[in-house]
Protein backbone atom coordinates (compact mmCIF):
# COMPACT_ATOMS: atom_id res chain seq x y z
CA UNK A 1 0.00 0.00 0.00
CA UNK A 2 1.29 3.49 -0.73
CA UNK A 3 -0.25 6.38 0.84
CA UNK A 4 -0.03 9.63 1.09
CA UNK A 5 -1.70 9.74 4.65
CA UNK A 6 -2.41 13.43 6.21
CA UNK A 7 -2.86 11.41 9.76
CA UNK A 8 -2.87 7.90 11.16
CA UNK A 9 -5.36 5.28 12.21
CA UNK A 10 -5.53 3.38 15.79
CA UNK A 11 -7.64 0.94 17.27
CA UNK A 12 -8.96 2.26 20.37
CA UNK A 13 -11.22 0.05 22.03
CA UNK A 14 -12.86 -3.37 20.92
CA UNK A 15 -16.03 -5.11 21.84
CA UNK A 16 -18.32 -8.64 20.85
CA UNK A 17 -21.78 -10.86 21.13
CA UNK A 18 -22.58 -14.33 20.84
CA UNK A 19 -25.88 -15.62 20.96
CA UNK A 20 -26.59 -17.81 24.71
CA UNK A 21 -27.82 -21.36 22.97
CA UNK A 22 -25.04 -23.65 22.13
CA UNK A 23 -24.99 -26.62 19.94
CA UNK A 24 -22.36 -28.74 20.39
CA UNK A 25 -20.98 -31.70 17.56
CA UNK A 26 -23.08 -34.58 19.38
CA UNK A 27 -26.25 -32.72 19.29
CA UNK A 28 -25.32 -32.41 14.98
CA UNK A 29 -24.91 -35.68 15.14
CA UNK A 30 -28.71 -36.22 16.33
CA UNK A 31 -29.50 -33.89 13.18
CA UNK A 32 -27.32 -35.39 10.57
CA UNK A 33 -25.35 -38.25 9.83
CA UNK A 34 -21.74 -37.75 11.14
CA UNK A 35 -20.30 -37.76 14.75
CA UNK A 36 -18.35 -35.46 17.05
CA UNK A 37 -14.93 -37.21 16.14
CA UNK A 38 -15.35 -36.85 12.50
CA UNK A 39 -16.25 -33.22 12.70
CA UNK A 40 -13.48 -32.21 15.24
CA UNK A 41 -10.76 -34.18 13.09
CA UNK A 42 -12.06 -32.09 9.83
CA UNK A 43 -12.95 -29.20 11.40
CA UNK A 44 -11.49 -28.11 14.67
CA UNK A 45 -14.93 -27.06 15.55
CA UNK A 46 -16.57 -28.65 18.98
CA UNK A 47 -19.53 -26.07 19.46
CA UNK A 48 -21.29 -23.26 17.50
CA UNK A 49 -23.73 -20.39 19.36
CA UNK A 50 -26.99 -19.96 17.41
CA UNK A 51 -29.42 -17.26 17.22
CA UNK A 52 -32.64 -19.32 18.57
CA UNK A 53 -34.96 -16.46 19.73
CA UNK A 54 -37.30 -15.01 16.84
CA UNK A 55 -37.19 -11.76 18.78
CA UNK A 56 -33.94 -10.95 18.10
CA UNK A 57 -31.59 -11.03 15.08
CA UNK A 58 -28.08 -9.88 13.66
CA UNK A 59 -28.74 -6.27 14.96
CA UNK A 60 -29.10 -7.11 18.57
CA UNK A 61 -25.54 -9.09 18.26
CA UNK A 62 -24.14 -5.66 16.77
CA UNK A 63 -25.67 -3.48 18.94
CA UNK A 64 -24.54 -5.17 22.53
CA UNK A 65 -20.63 -5.82 20.67
CA UNK A 66 -20.80 -1.94 19.68
CA UNK A 67 -21.98 -0.72 23.09
CA UNK A 68 -19.54 -3.21 24.92
CA UNK A 69 -16.38 -1.39 22.73
CA UNK A 70 -18.10 2.52 23.62
CA UNK A 71 -18.14 1.42 27.22
CA UNK A 72 -14.98 -0.42 27.51
CA UNK A 73 -13.35 3.68 26.71
CA UNK A 74 -16.48 5.61 28.21
CA UNK A 75 -17.04 7.09 24.68
CA UNK A 76 -20.42 8.95 24.11
CA UNK A 77 -22.26 7.38 20.67
CA UNK A 78 -22.30 10.80 19.45
CA UNK A 79 -19.06 11.13 18.97
CA UNK A 80 -18.96 8.45 16.20
CA UNK A 81 -18.71 9.95 12.69
CA UNK A 82 -19.21 6.97 10.70
CA UNK A 83 -20.52 2.81 11.12
CA UNK A 84 -19.67 0.28 8.67
CA UNK A 85 -21.88 -2.81 9.17
CA UNK A 86 -19.54 -6.03 7.22
CA UNK A 87 -22.28 -8.36 7.37
CA UNK A 88 -23.97 -11.17 4.67
CA UNK A 89 -27.08 -11.85 6.80
CA UNK A 90 -29.05 -8.68 7.62
CA UNK A 91 -32.15 -7.81 8.85
CA UNK A 92 -33.04 -6.18 5.75
CA UNK A 93 -31.52 -5.86 2.39
CA UNK A 94 -31.72 -2.04 1.50
CA UNK A 95 -29.15 -2.29 4.47
CA UNK A 96 -29.28 -3.01 8.41
CA UNK A 97 -26.42 -0.41 9.44
CA UNK A 98 -28.78 2.46 10.00
CA UNK A 99 -30.54 0.27 12.28
CA UNK A 100 -27.45 0.15 14.52
CA UNK A 101 -26.80 3.35 14.35
CA UNK A 102 -30.12 4.10 16.13
CA UNK A 103 -30.21 1.60 18.42
CA UNK A 104 -26.68 2.76 20.38
CA UNK A 105 -28.02 6.01 19.31
CA UNK A 106 -25.44 7.58 17.48
CA UNK A 107 -27.35 9.89 15.58
CA UNK A 108 -23.99 11.62 14.48
CA UNK A 109 -23.18 8.64 12.47
CA UNK A 110 -23.55 7.82 8.87
CA UNK A 111 -24.09 4.04 8.68
CA UNK A 112 -23.85 1.86 5.48
CA UNK A 113 -23.74 -2.04 5.08
CA UNK A 114 -20.84 -3.43 3.50
CA UNK A 115 -20.80 -7.21 2.12
CA UNK A 116 -17.81 -9.32 1.74
CA UNK A 117 -18.90 -12.62 3.42
CA UNK A 118 -15.63 -14.33 5.68
CA UNK A 119 -13.44 -11.21 4.39
CA UNK A 120 -15.76 -8.35 5.34
CA UNK A 121 -14.21 -6.81 8.42
CA UNK A 122 -11.13 -6.67 6.64
CA UNK A 123 -12.48 -4.81 4.46
CA UNK A 124 -14.24 -2.79 6.59
CA UNK A 125 -11.12 -2.22 8.38
CA UNK A 126 -9.10 -0.78 5.53
CA UNK A 127 -12.37 1.49 4.47
CA UNK A 128 -12.33 2.70 7.75
CA UNK A 129 -8.52 3.48 7.60
CA UNK A 130 -9.05 5.47 4.46
CA UNK A 131 -11.54 7.54 5.65
CA UNK A 132 -10.03 8.52 8.97
CA UNK A 133 -6.28 8.98 6.70
CA UNK A 134 -7.92 11.91 5.00
CA UNK A 135 -9.02 13.68 7.99
CA UNK A 136 -12.79 13.67 7.45
CA UNK A 137 -13.60 11.70 9.85
CA UNK A 138 -11.88 11.10 13.79
CA UNK A 139 -14.00 8.29 15.76
CA UNK A 140 -15.31 4.88 13.49
CA UNK A 141 -16.77 2.01 14.71
CA UNK A 142 -16.79 -0.71 12.42
CA UNK A 143 -18.72 -4.26 13.10
CA UNK A 144 -18.51 -8.08 11.96
CA UNK A 145 -21.61 -9.51 13.01
CA UNK A 146 -23.51 -13.01 10.81
CA UNK A 147 -26.06 -14.62 11.80
CA UNK A 148 -25.73 -17.89 8.93
CA UNK A 149 -27.48 -19.80 10.96
CA UNK A 150 -30.55 -18.74 9.11
CA UNK A 151 -29.48 -19.56 5.73
CA UNK A 152 -27.41 -23.04 6.51
CA UNK A 153 -29.30 -26.25 5.24
CA UNK A 154 -29.37 -28.33 8.40
CA UNK A 155 -29.59 -31.89 6.10
CA UNK A 156 -26.18 -30.63 4.77
CA UNK A 157 -23.65 -32.41 6.60
CA UNK A 158 -20.80 -30.66 4.82
CA UNK A 159 -21.81 -26.81 5.60
CA UNK A 160 -23.99 -27.05 8.52
CA UNK A 161 -21.15 -28.50 11.02
CA UNK A 162 -19.59 -25.32 10.12
CA UNK A 163 -21.08 -21.97 10.85
CA UNK A 164 -22.11 -20.07 14.22
CA UNK A 165 -23.81 -16.75 14.52
CA UNK A 166 -21.67 -13.63 16.41
CA UNK A 167 -21.21 -10.07 16.08
CA UNK A 168 -17.62 -8.46 16.96
CA UNK A 169 -16.47 -4.91 17.14
CA UNK A 170 -13.98 -2.03 17.00
CA UNK A 171 -13.71 1.31 17.22
CA UNK A 172 -10.92 3.49 15.43
CA UNK A 173 -9.42 6.71 15.71
CA UNK A 174 -7.41 8.74 14.15
CA UNK A 175 -4.25 9.58 15.28
CA UNK A 176 -0.73 11.07 14.02
CA UNK A 177 1.07 9.54 11.59
CA UNK A 178 3.84 8.38 14.32
CA UNK A 179 1.33 6.46 16.11
CA UNK A 180 -0.41 4.89 13.12
CA UNK A 181 -1.11 1.30 13.77
CA UNK A 182 -2.22 0.03 10.71
CA UNK A 183 1.06 -0.36 8.43
CA UNK A 184 -0.20 -2.16 5.17
CA UNK A 185 -2.92 -4.02 3.42
CA UNK A 186 -3.75 -6.21 0.69
CA UNK A 187 -7.11 -6.83 -1.29
CA UNK A 188 -8.08 -9.50 -3.56
CA UNK A 189 -10.91 -10.59 -5.44
CA UNK A 190 -11.25 -13.64 -8.16
CA UNK A 191 -15.10 -13.36 -9.32
CA UNK A 192 -14.54 -16.25 -11.52
CA UNK A 193 -14.42 -18.90 -8.90
CA UNK A 194 -17.89 -17.03 -6.84
CA UNK A 195 -20.04 -19.97 -7.26
CA UNK A 196 -17.56 -21.99 -5.10
CA UNK A 197 -18.88 -20.46 -2.20
CA UNK A 198 -22.18 -18.65 -2.43
CA UNK A 199 -26.00 -17.39 -1.06
CA UNK A 200 -26.91 -17.47 -4.31
CA UNK A 201 -30.67 -15.69 -5.52
CA UNK A 202 -33.25 -18.10 -7.31
CA UNK A 203 -35.69 -17.34 -9.71
CA UNK A 204 -38.99 -19.47 -8.70
CA UNK A 205 -42.18 -18.38 -10.35
CA UNK A 206 -43.70 -15.35 -12.34
CA UNK A 207 -45.77 -13.11 -9.80
CA UNK A 208 -48.45 -12.66 -13.13
CA UNK A 209 -49.18 -13.96 -16.19
CA UNK A 210 -48.93 -11.03 -18.11
CA UNK A 211 -45.55 -9.85 -16.44
CA UNK A 212 -42.35 -11.25 -18.67
CA UNK A 213 -40.32 -11.55 -15.42
CA UNK A 214 -39.67 -14.10 -12.05
CA UNK A 215 -39.73 -13.46 -8.65
CA UNK A 216 -37.92 -15.85 -6.22
CA UNK A 217 -35.69 -16.06 -3.16
CA UNK A 218 -32.25 -16.95 -1.61
CA UNK A 219 -30.82 -20.42 -1.49
CA UNK A 220 -29.09 -21.87 0.92
CA UNK A 221 -25.15 -21.48 1.55
CA UNK A 222 -23.15 -23.85 -0.98
CA UNK A 223 -20.04 -24.55 -0.83
CA UNK A 224 -17.20 -26.72 -2.81
CA UNK A 225 -15.16 -27.45 0.45
CA UNK A 226 -12.12 -28.88 -1.25
CA UNK A 227 -12.16 -26.17 -3.93
CA UNK A 228 -12.20 -23.39 -0.60
CA UNK A 229 -9.64 -24.73 1.31
CA UNK A 230 -7.19 -24.77 -2.27
CA UNK A 231 -8.02 -21.45 -2.83
CA UNK A 232 -7.11 -20.54 1.29
CA UNK A 233 -3.96 -22.25 1.60
CA UNK A 234 -2.87 -20.88 -1.62
CA UNK A 235 -3.86 -16.94 -1.79
CA UNK A 236 -3.58 -16.54 1.97
CA UNK A 237 -0.60 -17.23 2.26
CA UNK A 238 0.35 -14.85 -0.98
CA UNK A 239 -1.57 -12.07 0.22
CA UNK A 240 -0.02 -12.21 3.93
CA UNK A 241 3.86 -11.86 2.07
CA UNK A 242 2.81 -9.27 -0.42
CA UNK A 243 2.16 -7.10 2.54
CA UNK A 244 5.33 -8.03 4.48
CA UNK A 245 7.53 -7.54 2.01
CA UNK A 246 5.69 -4.30 0.85
CA UNK A 247 6.80 -3.53 4.76
CA UNK A 248 10.14 -4.66 4.67
CA UNK A 249 8.90 -7.08 7.16
CA UNK A 250 9.19 -11.20 6.96
CA UNK A 251 7.49 -13.65 8.94
CA UNK A 252 10.01 -13.76 11.49
CA UNK A 253 8.96 -10.19 12.82
CA UNK A 254 4.97 -11.51 13.36
CA UNK A 255 4.13 -11.56 16.58
CA UNK A 256 0.85 -12.80 15.91
CA UNK A 257 -1.15 -14.27 13.24
CA UNK A 258 -4.78 -13.74 13.49
CA UNK A 259 -6.82 -15.45 10.60
CA UNK A 260 -10.47 -15.64 9.57
CA UNK A 261 -11.45 -18.78 11.70
CA UNK A 262 -12.57 -20.89 8.96
CA UNK A 263 -11.18 -24.62 9.81
CA UNK A 264 -8.63 -25.75 12.10
CA UNK A 265 -6.88 -27.16 9.15
CA UNK A 266 -6.46 -23.91 7.13
CA UNK A 267 -5.17 -22.19 9.84
CA UNK A 268 -2.41 -24.54 10.87
CA UNK A 269 -1.51 -24.75 6.68
CA UNK A 270 -1.13 -21.12 6.02
CA UNK A 271 1.06 -20.97 9.08
CA UNK A 272 3.01 -23.73 8.04
CA UNK A 273 3.35 -22.05 4.71
CA UNK A 274 4.80 -18.71 6.14
CA UNK A 275 7.38 -21.00 8.85
CA UNK A 276 4.75 -19.17 11.75
CA UNK A 277 5.02 -21.70 14.24
CA UNK A 278 1.56 -22.74 15.40
CA UNK A 279 1.81 -20.74 18.89
CA UNK A 280 1.47 -17.54 17.31
CA UNK A 281 -2.08 -18.69 15.92
CA UNK A 282 -4.74 -16.79 17.49
CA UNK A 283 -7.99 -18.67 17.58
CA UNK A 284 -11.63 -19.36 19.35
CA UNK A 285 -12.91 -21.62 16.30
CA UNK A 286 -13.48 -24.43 18.28
CA UNK A 287 -16.02 -22.54 20.74
CA UNK A 288 -17.41 -20.66 17.61
CA UNK A 289 -17.39 -22.17 14.07
CA UNK A 290 -17.26 -20.15 11.61
CA UNK A 291 -18.89 -16.99 12.03
CA UNK A 292 -17.99 -15.37 8.95
CA UNK A 293 -17.61 -11.75 9.09
CA UNK A 294 -17.76 -11.61 13.15
CA UNK A 295 -14.89 -13.97 13.48
CA UNK A 296 -11.95 -11.52 13.10
CA UNK A 297 -13.80 -9.45 15.35
CA UNK A 298 -14.34 -11.87 18.20
CA UNK A 299 -10.86 -13.48 18.07
CA UNK A 300 -9.39 -10.46 18.41
CA UNK A 301 -11.59 -9.40 20.86
CA UNK A 302 -10.94 -12.20 23.36
CA UNK A 303 -7.17 -12.04 22.27
CA UNK A 304 -7.05 -8.70 24.19
CA UNK A 305 -9.33 -9.41 27.14
CA UNK A 306 -6.82 -12.62 27.77
CA UNK A 307 -3.56 -9.90 27.67
CA UNK A 308 -1.97 -12.02 24.70
CA UNK A 309 -1.39 -9.16 22.43
CA UNK A 310 1.08 -6.85 23.61
CA UNK A 311 2.02 -2.82 22.74
CA UNK A 312 4.28 -3.12 19.77
CA UNK A 313 3.26 -6.59 18.47
CA UNK A 314 2.94 -6.96 14.64
CA UNK A 315 -0.25 -8.42 13.84
CA UNK A 316 -1.22 -10.15 10.82
CA UNK A 317 -5.23 -9.96 10.21
CA UNK A 318 -6.14 -12.04 7.57
CA UNK A 319 -9.65 -12.62 5.88
CA UNK A 320 -10.82 -15.11 2.85
CA UNK A 321 -14.33 -16.04 2.10
CA UNK A 322 -16.86 -15.79 -0.47
CA UNK A 323 -16.65 -13.88 -3.89
CA UNK A 324 -13.92 -15.37 -3.76
CA UNK A 325 -12.35 -12.23 -2.12
CA UNK A 326 -9.52 -12.23 0.48
CA UNK A 327 -7.21 -9.72 1.92
CA UNK A 328 -4.63 -9.29 4.93
CA UNK A 329 -3.75 -6.27 7.10
CA UNK A 330 -0.81 -5.76 9.17
CA UNK A 331 -1.06 -3.82 12.78
CA UNK A 332 1.69 -2.85 14.96
CA UNK A 333 -0.22 -2.86 18.23
CA UNK A 334 0.00 0.59 19.69
CA UNK A 335 -2.06 0.36 22.69
CA UNK A 336 -0.52 -1.08 26.42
Amino acid sequence: MKSSAKQGSLIVSTGSAVPDFTINNYQISQIVETSDEWILARTGISERRLLTDYNHSVIDLAVEASKQALEKIDMDPLKIDLIILATSSPNDLFGSASQLQAKIKAFNAVAFDLTAACSGFVIALVTASQFLQTGNYNNILIVGADALSKWTNWSDRSTCILFGDGAGAAILQSCSLQNNEILGFHLSTDGNYSDQLSLAYQNQYSPHPSLKLAQGSFNYIQMNGREVYKFAISKVPESILLCLNSLNLSADDVNWLLLHQANDRILKAVADKLSIGSDKIISNLNKYGNTSAASIPLVLDQALSENKISKGDIVVVSGFGAGLTWGTVVLRWMSD
